[in-house]
C-alpha cells in the first residue's frame, strides 16, 4: 500500500467517525462533548450525522456525506493524477458546501426558501456546528491537500501541502473572519443596516490626524501620538535587547543567570502591576518623588502620567521580548567569519560593525517590528499611566465600552492602527529583501566568537547594569506590596493577602479544600496556558518554516494575515471574537476553546518572527542534504531543523505561555463564570480596592511562571553548534586544528 493511500485511509476513518459517532450540532456538554450518549434519542439535535440523515430528513447533510463518499471512491482509482483530481474536487466542494451552510445559518437576514429548507436545524434551536461538522470539515481540507500533492503540487510533498492548506483555513477562520466581522461594523448603523456616514465622519476626525503640536498647539492627534510612541518603544527595546544579548553571550559578566532572570521578569508580570509600581516610585506621592522634594526642594510633578511614563513602562515590558528574539541570532553568528575578518587585520570594532552586526539584521528587524507592534497594541500600560494622553488602543476601548458607544469609531481607529503596523511590516521586508544571512551551514564550525570592542563593552555595561538595578527596584516594590496591609498607606507587615488568595483547608471527608479566592481562576489559567503554549509554538514555527523554506502562491499575503492578528489591539481582538463566535456557525463564547484560539492566533506571530529570524541563518543545504537522503519534509523538520531552532522554540513557548497568563485586553471580553482567567480576576480585585490581594496573586503568578519557564528550558535544551568550545584568546595552531578534527 502506497503512502498516499495510507494517508487517504486515515482521512476516510476520520470522516466515517464524524458521520457515525459524533453529534452534528453543538450541545450543552461542550464543543466536543459526548452528552448526546445520554440524551439521544430523546433530543433529535444530539444525534450523530448519519441518523440526522436517516431519521430527521437532513437532506443537506446527505449532500456533505455524498461528497465525502466521492472522495472515498478515489481510494480505488489506480491512476495517481485522476485519483488526485477526484480527491481535490471532493475536498474543495465539501469545504465550500460546509462554509456556505454555516454562513447561511449565521445570517439572520437570509430568507430564501432553499436556505430555510436546507438549514432547518434552526427550528430545533441547535444551529451551531458540533464535533461531527468540524471533523468532516477537517477531512475535506485533508482530501483537498492530498489531492493536490498527488498531482505534483509542491513536488508531491503531502505534508507541506497539508500544512499550508490547514494554516490558510485556520487563519481565515480565526483571523480574517472575526476581524472582517468587526470591520463591517464601520459601515453599519445600530440596527445593522448599511450606513457609511459613521465611517466618513470618524476617518476625518481632527482628534485622530491633527498636527497642531508642530505649530504650537496643545497636542497632536491620537494616531501620531501612538506612532511616535511605538517608534521610541521599538527603538529602546531593540537597543536594550541587543545589549542584554551581547552581555549574555559575548562578555564575562559574572551575573549572567541573574541577567537572564531579570530580562524575563517584566514579561511575566501583569502590565498594570508594573504601571502601579512605577506610580509608587515616580508618581506625585511616590517614594522617589517625595525623596527628591525633601532633598532638593522640587515640586512634585505629573511627568509620569503621559507618553513619558508609558514609554518607560513599555520599554521595561517589551525589552525581554527583544532579548528572547535576539539571543539566538547573536549566538548564531558564525565565529569563523569573525576570525576571518581579524585574520585580514580588521580590528574588533570594524569586525563587529562590518561583520557581526550585519549578520544580526534579521533579528534586529524582527525585534524592532515586534516592539513596534507590541507598543501599538499595548493596553495595560496606557490605561494605568496614560492620563489624558490616550493612544489608539485605549481610544478603541472607550469607543466601545465608554459613554461614546460608537462601534464605527472603534473600527476606524483599528483600521488606522492596522495601517501603521502593516506599513512597518512592509518596511522591514524591503530592508531585508534580497539579502542572505545564513551563517549555520552543514560544515563544522568550532571557533569562538570575537571579543567585543572595549569601548562598546563599556557602553553596553553602562546601559545594562543601571537597567538591571532599576528592574530590581521595581520588583522589590511589587514584592513589598504583597506583604503590607495597604500599599502606600499602611505599611504594617502581614500575610493575610496570601492567606485570603491561596488558603487550603480540609473537607469533612478528609480531602483538600481549595478555599482561597484565587484558586478557581488560577487552575483555569494554568490549564488554558499549558494547552495554548505548545500549540502556539508548533503553529508559529511550522509557519516560519513554510515562509522561509517553501515557495507558494500568496505567501506574502499569508504572512500579512498572520501579523494582522498581532497588530490589532487585544481589545479589538476580544470584541471581534465576541462578534464572530457568539453566533453560528461556530458558537464558542463562554468556552475554553475560544480562549485557546485567541491565545494561539494572537501570540503565534512571535513564534513566526523568531522562527524566521533563526531559520534565516540556517543554510538550505541542510534541508537539501536530508531530502537527498530520501527523508520527507516532516522527518527533515524533526531531525534537522528543530534541533537547530531550540532558542526560537524556547522563545515561542515562553512567550505564548506567559502571554496566556498575563494578557488582559482580549481576555476581559472572553472570560466566563466557568472559565475565568487570572488577569480578569485581578482586575476585579483592583476595581474593588483589594490591592493587597491583587499584588499577592500577581506575585504568586510570577513565581509559578518562573518555575514553568525553567521547565520549558530543561525540556527544550540548548542548541549546540560546535563540538569543541574555545575561548577567544586560545591560539590557533595546525596541531590544535588537527586535534579538533579527529575529535
Amino acid at each position: 500500500m502506497t503512502n498516499s493511500k495510507r494517508r487517504l485511509d486515515v482521512a476516510l476513518v476520520l470522516g466515517i467517525a464524524a458521520l457515525i459517532l459524533l453529534p452534528w450540532y453543538r450541545i450543552e456538554g461542550g464543543f466536543f462533548g459526548f452528552d448526546w450518549l445520554g440524551s439521544f434519542p430523546r433530543d433529535p439535535s444530539t444525534a450523530p450525522g448519519i441518523l440526522q440523515i436517516a431519521s430527521y430528513g437532513r437532506w443537506w447533510l446527505a449532500i456533505a456525506a455524498g461528497l465525502f463518499v466521492l472522495g472515498g471512491i478515489a481510494r480505488f482509482v489506480s491512476n495517481p493524477m485522476r485519483r488526485g483530481a477526484l480527491m481535490a474536487l471532493a475536498g474543495a466542494l465539501g469545504c465550500v458546501f460546509l462554509s456556505l451552510q454555516g454562513l447561511a445559518i449565521a445570517s439572520s437576514g437570509w430568507s430564501w426558501t432553499i436556505s430555510e429548507t436546507m438549514f432547518g436545524a434552526l427550528a430545533d434551536g441547535q444551529p451551531a456546528m458540533g464535533a461531527g461538522a468540524i471533523t468532516l470539515g477537517i477531512v475535506f481540507v485533508l482530501l483537498f491537500s492530498f489531492g493536490l500533492a498527488e498531482r505534483g503540487v509542491m513536488k508531491g510533498d503531502a505534508f507541506v501541502v497539508s500544512a499550508i492548506t490547514m494554516l490558510v483555513v485556520l487563519v481565515a477562520i480565526f483571523v480574517f473572519y472575526p476581524v472582517g466581522s468587526m470591520f463591517i461594523g464601520a459601515f453599519q448603523s445600530f440596527d445593522g443596516s448599511f450606513d457609511p456616514t459613521g465611517f466618513t465622519t470618524n476617518i476625518q476626525d481632527p482628534s485622530i490626524w491633527s498636527l497642531s503640536c508642530i505649530v504650537g498647539g496643545d497636542r497632536c492627534g491620537v494616531a501620531w501620538r501612538t506612532l511616535w510612541l511605538a517608534i521610541l518603544t521599538a527603538g529602546g527595546s531593540t537597543l536594550l535587547g541587543l545589549c542584554f544579548a551581547l552581555v549574555a553571550t559575548r562578555t564575562n559578566f559574572p551575573f549572567k543567570k541573574g541577567l537572564r532572570l531579570l530580562t524575563i521578569l517584566p514579561i511575566i508580570t501583569p502590565p498594570f502591576v508594573v504601571g502601579l509600581a512605577l506610580t509608587l516610585l515616580f508618581g506625585r506621592a511616590g517614594v522617589v518623588t517625595q525623596a527628591a522634594a525633601s532633598i532638593f526642594g522640587t515640586e512634585p510633578g505629573r511627568w509620569l502620567y503621559g507618553l513619558t511614563g508609558i514609554w518607560i513602562a513599555q520599554v521595561l515590558s517589551f525589552t525581554p521580548i527583544s532579548f528572547l528574539v535576539l539571543i539566538g541570532v547573536v549566538e548564531g553568528v558564525s565565529p569563523s567569519m569573525e576570525e576571518a575578518s581579524q585574520t585580514l587585520r580588521a580590528n574588533r570594532w570594524r569586525t563587529f560593525w562590518r561583520v557581526s552586526l550585519p549578520l544580526m539584521k534579521p533579528g534586529l528587524a524582527n525585534a524592532f517590528l515586534i516592539g513596534f507592534i507590541e507598543s501599538m497594541a499595548d493596553f495595560g500600560n496606557p490605561m494605568v499611566l496614560g492620563g489624558s494622553h490616550g493612544v489608539l488602543s485605549t481610544e478603541i476601548f472607550f469607543s466601545v465600552v465608554g459613554a461614546q458607544n460608537d462601534p464605527s469609531r472603534a473600527a476606524v481607529l483599528a483600521m488606522v492602527l492596522l495601517f501603521f503596523t502593516l506599513s512597518a511590516f512592509l518596511a522591514q521586508r524591503l530592508w531585508l529583501q534580497g539579502k542572505s544571512f545564513a551563517t549555520v551551514t552543514g560544515k563544522g564550525d568550532s571557533g569562538a566568537h570575537a571579543a567585543l570592542p572595549r569601548g562598546l563593552s563599556i557602553a553596553i555595561h553602562a546601559l545594562v547594569i543601571p537597567w538591571m538595578i532599576f528592574t530590581v527596584v521595581v520588583y522589590l516594590m511589587i514584592l513589598f506590596g504583597g506583604f503590607v496591609r495597604t500599599w502606600g498607606l499602611d505599611n504594617t507587615l502581614t500575610v493575610e493577602h496570601y492567606v485570603k488568595a491561596f488558603s487550603i483547608g480540609l473537607r469533612d471527608d478528609g480531602g483538600l479544600a481549595w478555599s482561597g479566592v484565587a484558586w478557581n481562576s488560577f487552575w483555569t489559567t494554568m490549564e488554558i496556558a499549558l494547552i495554548s503554549a505548545p500549540l502556539t509554538a508548533a503553529v508559529g514555527l511550522l509557519t516560519a518554516y513554510l515562509i522561509v523554506r517553501q515557495k507558494f502562491v500568496g505567501r506574502g499575503l499569508f504572512e500579512f494575515a498572520l501579523m494582522m492578528s498581532f497588530a490589532i489591539p487585544g481589545t479589538v481582538i476580544g470584541i471581534s471574537y465576541i462578534m464572530a463566535f457568539n453566533l453560528p456557525p461556530l458558537e464558542m463564547t463562554g468556552t475554553a476553546l475560544i480562549l485557546v484560539a485567541c491565545f494561539v492566533f494572537r501570540n503565534m506571530p512571535v513564534g513566526v518572527r523568531g522562527g524566521v529570524a533563526a531559520m534565516s541563518q540556517l543554510d538550505k543545504s541542510l534541508d537539501e542534504a536530508s531530502l537527498t537522503l530520501r527523508a520527507d519534509s516532516l522527518r527533515t523538520i524533526r531531525k534537522v531543523i528543530l534541533p537547530l531552532l531550540r532558542p526560537a522554540i524556547n522563545a515561542a513557548l515562553v512567550y505564548s505561555f506567559v502571554r496566556a497568563i498575563t494578557s488582559i485586553s482580549a481576555v476581559i471580553f472572553l472570560v466566563s463564570a466557568q472559565y475565568n482567567m487570572s488577569t480578569a480576576y485581578i482586575v476585579g480585585l483592583v476595581e474593588n480596592g483589594e490591592y493587597g490581594v491583587a499584588i499577592a496573586y500577581s506575585s504568586a503568578l510570577i513565581v509559578v511562571m518562573i518555575t514553568i519557564i525553567a521547565g520549558f528550558q530543561l525540556l527544550v535544551g540548548e542548541r549546540r553548534l560546535r563540538r569543541v568550545n574555545r575561548v577567544a584568546t586560545t591560539p590557533t595552531t595546525p596541531a590544535s586544528l588537527a586535534q579538533e578534527k579527529t575529535a
